[in-house]
């Protein structure tokens, strides 16, 4: 929301030079006013999409397609700068559909995928990638793979499973737990590199 509001200063400012001219330019003037307008919808779309992380009691839900392209494309560039890619599998690339069940509490689950995401992410070495796929009707299973594809054969390392986590974790596996706990979801953290997460409130 920093954009528009830096934007919209400076639109004013040289609408206020242009008014204050001998000479006003009308056609100048009005494409300042449709600027600083355009960047006013785009502040107020802002503070809407606010409301996507308030943990409400009720909300109209999400689908689960639908949260898993919300979160990979928050984190996808942080995560790209230390060498750990985002996968997703295709059925959950595709566009929403009306028919797709739509899970409530949504911004729980933004929370909850958030996190489990950064869990493997501060777990993984570098040059590895995160695959995120659907599992059953109701979870979603993120798993830990080298860049050849192959899963981790070892694990996750020792440090992302201890009950304090080491000063290169920001969260371990015991903070996912508690998060989930929390919010009232399932977390499954599993030794091959992988965490299935429940859509479905426990």
């Amino acid at each position: 929301m920093v954009g528009p509001v830096s934007v919209m200063r400076m639109g004013v400012l040289m609408l206020k030079r242009q008014v204050e001219s001998p000479s006003i330019d009308a056609q100048a003037c009005s494409e300042r006013v449709a600027l600083i307008d355009a960047q006013i919808t785009q502040l107020i779309d802002g503070v809407r999409l606010l409301r996507n992380w308030e943990l409400a009691t009720t909300d109209e839900g999400i689908a689960r397609s639908a949260l898993v392209q919300l979160c990979v494309t928050l984190l996808r560039p942080a995560f790209s700068l230390h060498g750990v890619q985002l996968n997703v599998a295709p059925t959950l690339e595709e566009p929403v559909r009306d028919d797709e069940p739509r899970w409530p509490h949504a911004a729980a689950l933004r929370y909850l995928l958030l996190c489990g995401l950064n869990y493997l992410h501060d777990a993984s070495t570098e040059d590895s990638s995160i695959r995120i796929e659907p599992e059953g009707e109701d979870a979603v299973l993120l798993r830990m793979t080298t860049n050849d594809g192959e899963s981790r054969r070892n694990g996750m390392p020792e440090a992302a499973v201890v009950h304090r986590a080491p000063r290169r974790l920001a969260i371990d596996a015991v903070a996912l737990q508690s998060l989930a706990d929390d919010l009232g979801y399932e977390v499954e953290v599993r030794e091959e590199g992988a965490v299935r997460i429940s859509l479905t409130p426990a």
